[in-house]
């Protein structure tokens, strides 16, 4: 029973993993922009979803805001920043995307102060529900893996199926020649970090609902999302599902059973210890094993 909860768990995160991976496999791999105010955005969500949840006193309508809210942050982002930086090399990237992590924390902290905001949810998805085998687990967790599920299905539709889908993976593939051929690759752009904004600042409203709302929320979650698009494979959405889903079941999996698993050998004081140290080294080992046997990723494409 622990270790079906902790499947769930490790689904679920891997879930919200997948929601922040994505967007921002898609700015690296069709722009080839390291943004490292995506964890921003993700805050800027969670934010938003907390005030006019708050202020309006539905939970549903401050999911909207959370989405409107980030996509509209990061297309202004791109409109006023980074279009600067497509040209630029990836260390001048990094030093104004670090940069805009500043503002946005100092501007967040400004407009809300230092203190956590909490979330509330409606009725129709708190409680728990049973499943098979007499396992009770927390409706809203279920929530978060459908709606990661529908999420991705969305997008493998959007990217294979569609026309914008279609100048999206020709922008990965050639920018110039789309450009040649008459598409605007500057709006291409812009929708494709609005895109990808919005789909973090959604995981920042449901992790805020499970955890709380805080100024530099989005600083650790970032560092997993640049994980998971490793070992996934850079532009790749399927490799951010795979990718989002073995961080997430490694790191829940192991923070739960590698201390019970040393207590047999050695002391409970130890074993904790040593468990826990070595469960957070799990994820990077796991990459690192990724990197050995396929240095481009699960599902990237190997350069040259």
């Amino acid at each position: 029973m622990l270790l079906a909860e902790q499947a769930l768990n490790g689904l679920q995160y891997g879930m919200m993993l997948f929601l922040m991976a994505a967007g921002l496999t898609l700015v690296f791999g069709v722009m080839g922009l390291i943004n490292l105010a995506h964890g921003a955005l993700y805050m800027v969500g969670a934010f938003a979803c907390a005030a006019v949840a708050g202020a309006t006193g539905s939970f549903w309508l401050g999911l909207g805001a959370s989405l409107a809210a980030a996509a509209a942050a990061g297309a202004l982002v791109e409109l006023a920043v980074i279009r600067r930086l497509y040209a630029r090399d990836h260390l001048d990237q990094v030093l104004a995307t670090f940069a805009l992590i500043l503002v946005f924390s100092e501007g967040t902290r400004w407009l809300f102060g230092a203190f956590p905001l909490y979330l509330t949810l409606p009725p129709a998805l708190s409680g728990a529900v049973t499943l098979p085998g007499g396992l009770q687990y927390p409706l809203f967790r279920l929530v978060i893996i459908g709606l990661g599920g529908a999420v991705a299905l969305g997008l493998f539709w959007l990217i294979g199926r569609t026309r914008l889908g279609i100048r999206i993976r020709a922008g990965e593939a050639d920018r110039e020649m789309i450009g040649a051929l008459g598409v605007d690759i500057a709006r291409l752009y812009t929708i494709v970090f609005a895109l990808g904004a919005g789909l973090a600042g959604l995981a920042g409203a449901l992790v805020g609902t499970i955890q709380s709302v805080q100024v530099g929320m989005g600083e650790p979650v970032l560092i997993l999302a640049f994980v998971v698009i490793v070992i996934g494979g850079i532009g790749s959405i399927k490799g951010a599902l795979v990718g989002a889903l073995m961080v997430g079941m490694t790191d829940t999996l192991g923070k739960a059973l590698l201390p019970g698993l040393l207590a047999r050998v050695t002391d409970a004081a130890s074993a904790n210890a040593v468990g826990s140290a070595l469960a957070s080294m799990l994820i990077y080992i796991l990459m690192a094993a990724v990197l050995i046997v396929r240095p481009q990723g699960l599902f990237g494409v190997r350069a040259g």
